[in-house]
């Protein structure tokens, strides 16, 4: 074990969570030599909260990783025990996969990744120092006092920067439930200049299955045929269909179940209101708005008699069961009359309480779009430590910062991904623009072009930039490119094919017309080109004015802007812009145009000074 500390590696990965191991194996499937580390070797990619992967946005996360060489979604597909799509009833843009991990699978199969990995170690231990010399990064410290040398460092603390368990009055310094916070890493991180901040997220209680009473509740069963989130899934379901040989991938879905609150949980959550550790002031951090707890939502939404339960599943063969919609910071005696009132849920047995988690975070605006900080150079941060909550999110970081971690070491350019091309180019580009004063969580709306940045066309919008990394397969490529080669002939053949004095493309925007029922389909294609071609040509219009709003958002992210530029030279900016443009640090015009307090004609002034500078 210690022989490892006499290497100096290429990357240091500190936290094995959902954005350290997209880092760890982005970083090493590049090449570089990479270290992980983590506290326990069992608990790397742990699923803390929900063993849930996807939803609205989120989904369109984990599907780009997978185009670009990540392992999130494969490791969804092959550990699911439930496969929905939502928003069915609504544009492509918006539809979305969610799935049920097995809470124990997940974490096993991607631990077997990580050993199975090139160029990748793991080692046991905490991290309590960011070593560096002269303002130069040389590691980090663990907590016996031993140096690990590092030519770039990426931190995913997660929620253990001086975390806090809360369960009514009671606080238990933990990162998450047994597993203890660490407070050195916050100490070192302001000792060399760092801004932090609180946060704050919660997490339900958990059930015994045997305890739940299911037919009082609404069975929320899996679809079929069940979506996947990799091609790897996609390509095995079909061999199989065309073979009816066994898989790998468990095809047996496992229901969930909804139920919900009513008055009487409700009454007994308000009269023990001061009981919580979020209304009792304990709590100092800001929560996730966007996933409150049962408490926030009795609160601020008073009207309201009944809130949904989902009750779900953790594992095939795992006894506890997750009301998911019912986080919360009560003390656990309060939580078992409050879980009990609900219909289905009146002999339920705890596992274990809910409670919520305070922890350390520092304001993304101290990082470029690579996720290196602007305050220590080849020091990078992803995940939770920016101010996110999902593990999507995380992952989407982590694989960001691991590539531009082991691109930099390699003499490689910074690779970026701006808004117009993925959800985690609008992820960070908020993040580094904008901060964030609350856990930030993806929405499809947070997207101006979400109606190009599709779940469906992912492998296909991403092509180029899968193929510069260098991580995805040369026959996945290869088997990307001719898909669009499929599509484009089919949508060309549709445009010279009349029937009925209509061309195919014309009776396919028809409402109600779907490919399959045109005549002269061509159902032999695969399909995903299938898909493909109908939301083109059903979209057409709307995909082309977008292209258009894309191309002027563009026009200005290719002006760049020098890292050291002097804005205190401009004087006709106004104070607050160059405060603002001084403190963000904007890599491009497009960026500056996006920063709070900088307004258009600050825009224009600026502009003049670069061009005059060029």
């Amino acid at each position: 074990m210690m022989k490892t500390l006499n290497k100096c590696f290429d990357v240091i990965v500190v936290g094995g969570g959902h954005a350290g191991c997209e880092a760890a194996l982005a970083a090493a499937r590049l090449g570089a030599q990479t270290l992980l580390l983590n506290i326990q070797k069992t608990s790397i990619a742990r699923m803390s909260c929900n063993p849930s992967i996807g939803g609205i946005a989120k989904s369109h996360i984990t599907c780009e990783l997978d185009a670009l060489g990540g392992e999130q979604a494969r490791n969804t597909d092959y550990t699911a025990i439930q496969r929905r799509t939502i928003n069915t009833r609504k544009g492509p843009a918006v539809q979305a996969h969610r799935a049920q991990c097995d809470k124990a699978q997940y974490p096993a199969r991607m631990q077997s990744i990580i050993a199975q990995q090139k160029n990748l170690e793991t080692l046991e231990a905490s991290a309590t120092q960011i070593w560096t010399k002269n303002g130069t990064l040389r590691g980090v410290v663990l907590s016996g006092g031993e140096k690990i040398a590092g030519k770039t460092v990426v931190l995913t603390a997660g929620t253990f920067m001086r975390g806090r368990i809360m369960i009514g009055q009671t606080v238990i310094h933990e990162g998450r439930w047994g597993e203890a916070a660490v407070d050195d890493i916050s100490v070192s991180l302001e000792t060399l200049g760092f801004e932090l901040g609180r946060m704050k997220t919660g997490t339900p209680p958990r059930l015994h299955k045997d305890s739940i009473d299911v037919s009082k509740m609404q069975i929320q069963p899996g679809d079929e045929p069940p979506p996947f989130f990799s091609r790897a899934a996609k390509r095995e379901s079909l061999e199989i269909e065309k073979s009816d040989l066994s898989t790998r991938i468990n095809s047996a879905q496992i229901p969930c179940w909804l139920t919900h609150t009513n008055e009487h949980t409700h009454q007994i959550i308000s009269e023990n209101l001061t009981k919580s550790s979020l209304y009792s002031g304990l709590i100092e951090g800001t929560g996730v708005r966007y996933c409150p707890s049962i408490e926030d939502k009795i609160v601020k939404f008073p009207q309201r008699t009944s809130h949904h339960v989902f009750v779900e599943p953790e594992g095939r063969n795992n006894i506890r069961i997750y009301p998911n919609g019912t986080s919360n910071s009560l003390p656990e005696e309060i939580q078992v009359r409050m879980i009990q009132s609900i219909q289905g849920l009146e002999k339920a047995q705890f596992i274990r309480p809910g409670y919520a988690i305070e922890y350390d975070y520092a304001p993304p605006t101290q990082l470029f779009h690579t996720l290196e900080t602007k305050t220590v150079e080849n020091l990078y941060f992803a995940g939770q430590i920016n101010g996110t909550t999902g593990y999507e999110e995380a992952a989407g970081q982590g694989f960001v910062a691991g590539v531009n971690a082991a691109r930099k070491i390699l003499g490689l350019d910074a690779f970026v991904l701006d808004r117009t091309e993925a959800y985690i180019g609008v992820l960070i580009d908020d993040l580094v623009t904008k901060g964030t004063d609350e856990p930030y969580r993806m929405f499809t709306s947070r997207a101006e072009h979400r109606l190009t940045l599709r779940q469906d066309n992912v492998n296909f919008r991403l092509f180029h930039r899968a193929k510069e990394l260098g991580i995805i397969s040369d026959a996945d490529l290869a088997e990307t490119t001719d898909a669009k080669e499929q599509i484009d002939k089919e949508i060309l053949r549709l445009g010279k094919t009349f029937h009925q004095g209509a061309s195919l493309a014309q009776i396919l925007r028809r409402p109600g017309e779907s490919y399959r029922t045109l005549p002269c389909a061509k159902l032999e294609l695969p399909p995903d080109v299938i898909e493909q071609v109908e939301t083109s040509v059903k979209y057409e219009g709307y995909i082309t004015r977008e292209q258009g709003r894309i191309a002027s958002f563009q026009t200005l992210e290719k002006v760049r802007i020098p890292r050291h530029f002097d804005y205190d030279a401009i004087i006709a900016l106004r104070y607050e812009s160059r405060e603002k443009l001084k403190k963000i640090l904007p890599e491009t015009l497009g960026q500056a145009a996006r920063i709070s307090g900088v307004n258009p004609a600050d825009i224009s002034i600026l502009s003049v000074w670069l061009k005059a500078k060029r």
